[in-house]
């Protein structure tokens, strides 16, 4: 599927986007290793998430639905998984794959898990080391997928450091610790975000944080709860763009995920000097919830503040056309966990950049973009659902048509994307492939 878009458009409205991916993807996992019942409403219907519905189905769990976001899970308890027929097959969703392995590590079955071409080539070394220091038997194929776990081996608790800012990998570990004899521990180099370990205490799990570091103790269990799914800020996150650089803009995003270790988009955005105020905020299954209102205004480059990368890490394909649409020089540094996404984030962007006339320099570990005017071009998105985002609100201060190519992997974390982008006011037409 291809995205057509015509340049110019105002955004207004308001709008609800899909669930929060993270919570979706943990909802489940959590749920299944649960005692009685969980209740999900907001789940994702994305293919990420619902590869994760997938895998724990393969492993004799009964989940109902999703159905209009209802989900309900009948809990197996954490040692009640059966050996799936099969390979776990999980698409193209890097969360599922790193943090089943942490939990598949302390099963007593083998299990192989595998992923579509752009899964197979992304790194899983992060998670098969510090799970092998647990005791855990894994091996992949130089480091990548499929990743074959032997079952029945004794975890032990470890203390990790871990050497990037990765959420996945703390939760993998986190994970494996359920498991593990004694305590597991980790230390982050900047704070990620923590939904794992806030939906585990939802579920009656006790995980601490001490001066940084997150612990929990093996041995315990988790109890079936409710969890509702707020509306996913990194989904958010390009309409936010989008009613910023469309002069006459006024949009409303409802019941959206304003986690502290997710709102580097809102304070990138507001340093660039963006209208954006947070309405109702409030609490939902302890995950802080708030209406934003954005409103255009005219945008000035800066200096990314380091302290803000991980908390924007999803969020850069999007705040890249907004450094596009500002006014002078904005300099991203220490990012360069974007280059091991779904696709290479920093090389995507900035060849689709250059396609459409901005100046724009690549680091090794982030980019320089020059702000100006906004020409047309084919975008080759190298099947990455946020690259064909981001380019599709690009096209609202575009001076001529922008194809996107490849957008067949939007539906991995926000379906119906290119129906509610019509609706706001983009100009986009989705063609099916010939």
């Amino acid at each position: 599927m291809e995205f057509k878009l015509m340049p110019g458009g105002t955004v207004t409205g308001e709008a609800r986007v899909p669930g929060d991916k993270s919570i979706s993807h943990r909802s489940i996992m959590l749920g299944a290793l649960a005692e009685g019942t969980t209740r999900v409403s907001g789940f994702l219907e994305g293919e990420d998430a619902l590869a994760t519905v997938a895998a724990f189905r393969a492993m004799g769990v009964r989940i109902e639905g999703p159905e209009d976001g209802e989900v309900e899970i009948s809990g197996v308890g954490l040692h009640g998984l059966k050996a799936p027929a099969h390979a776990l097959d999980v698409g193209n969703s890097g969360t599922t794959i790193r943090l089943l392995s942490g939990l598949l590590a302390g099963q007593d079955f083998d299990v192989e898990i595998t992923g579509d071409v752009s899964l197979q080539k992304r790194p899983m070394g992060r998670v098969m080391e510090p799970l092998a220091r647990m005791g855990a038997k894994i091996d992949g194929s130089d480091g990548k997928p499929p990743l074959k776990i032997t079952g029945g081996q004794a975890l032990q608790g470890i203390h990790y450091d871990l050497p990037m800012a990765s959420a996945q990998v703390k939760s993998c570990v986190l994970l494996a610790g359920l498991y593990a004899d004694g305590r597991t521990s980790v230390t982050e180099p900047a704070p990620t975000r923590d939904h794992t370990e806030r939906m585990l205490r939802g579920f009656g799990y006790e995980v601490k944080n001490e001066n940084g570091v997150i612990s929990l103790a093996g041995g315990g269990s988790l109890q079936g709860c409710e969890i509702d799914v707020p509306a996913d800020i990194s989904s958010a996150a390009f309409f936010l763009v989008a009613a910023s650089i469309a002069p006459g803009s006024d949009l409303l995003l409802t019941h959206v995920g304003i986690n502290p270790t997710r709102i580097g988009v809102i304070n990138i955005l507001t340093l660039m000097g963006a209208d954006i105020t947070l309405k109702n905020e409030r609490e939902v299954g302890g995950e802080p919830v708030a209406d934003i209102r954005v409103r255009y205004a005219p945008l000035k480059g800066i200096e990314i503040p380091e302290d803000q990368v991980p908390l924007a890490i999803d969020e850069f394909p999007a705040l890249f056309i907004a450094a596009a649409c500002a006014e002078g020089r904005t300099v991203l540094r220490g990012a360069e966990e974007l280059r091991v996404k779904e696709s290479d984030r920093i090389a995507a962007m900035a060849e689709g950049l250059t396609t459409l006339g901005v100046q724009n320099e690549v680091l090794e570990d982030g980019i320089i973009i020059d702000g100006g005017p906004l020409g047309g071009g084919v975008i080759y998105t190298y099947h990455d659902h946020r690259i064909a985002m981001a380019f599709s609100i690009a096209a609202l201060r575009a001076e001529q048509e922008i194809r996107v190519m490849d957008c067949d992997h939007v539906a991995t974390s926000f379906p119906g994307f290119d129906a509610l982008a019509r609706g706001l006011g983009l100009q986009l037409t989705a063609l099916a492939d010939d």
